[in-house]
């Protein structure tokens, strides 16, 4: 009976060894939903950076050979108008020239993301690994997700360090603090 029930308790131990090393496979579907987790998640940051700086700021460079703080976001928002029309089929619109104020900063800014978040809304298991653009922004729709994210987090890295010289905290920190 000892040997049995030792038997037995070996078994499920292989057995339970062998399901905790197969590898689990995720979907097409999975690598989109994280690729717009990504997005989402910086969405999140650069708006709150974008808010956090007082507008007398938004001309500060840390050296004059660099963008000031209100060109960063000038320059996600071009970067992401081209990088989402190519993933939502159609051509790149033209960049428009820079806003002038915060407040017409975060409307292109939000507009940006509005298109972003429609061409991103565009991408399914059907058509997520179809190889679209060119250049830099050529690759798969799931992937130029991914991409512009990426792009998009380097730029809050950015931004997260000019706040800080101006005594801000950023908001991906902040948001960290709070939840101690």
């Amino acid at each position: 009976m000892r040997i049995a029930a030792m038997a037995l308790a070996v078994m499920a131990l292989a057995g339970s060894a062998a399901v905790a090393q197969e590898p689990e496979h995720g979907t097409i579907d999975t690598l989109i939903q994280e690729a717009k987790a990504a997005y989402g998640m910086q969405k999140t940051f650069i708006l709150a950076a974008a808010d956090a700086m007082p507008e007398a700021d938004y001309s500060f460079k840390p050296t004059p050979e660099i963008r000031s703080y209100g060109q960063l976001f000038e320059h996600v928002a071009q970067a992401q108008q081209m990088a989402c029309a190519i993933i939502a089929g159609k051509t790149p619109a033209s960049s428009a020239a820079g806003a002038s104020t915060k407040a017409a900063m975060m409307a292109e800014l939000k507009a940006s993301f509005d298109t972003c978040d429609v061409a991103n809304a565009t991408v399914t298991a059907t058509n997520a690994l179809d190889v679209v653009g060119k250049g830099f922004l050529h690759g798969t729709r799931v992937g130029l997700i991914e991409k512009n994210a990426a792009h998009d987090n380097e730029l809050y890295g950015t931004m997260s360090v000019y706040l800080r010289l101006k005594g801000i905290v950023p908001p991906s920190t902040a948001m960290h603090m709070k939840k101690k």
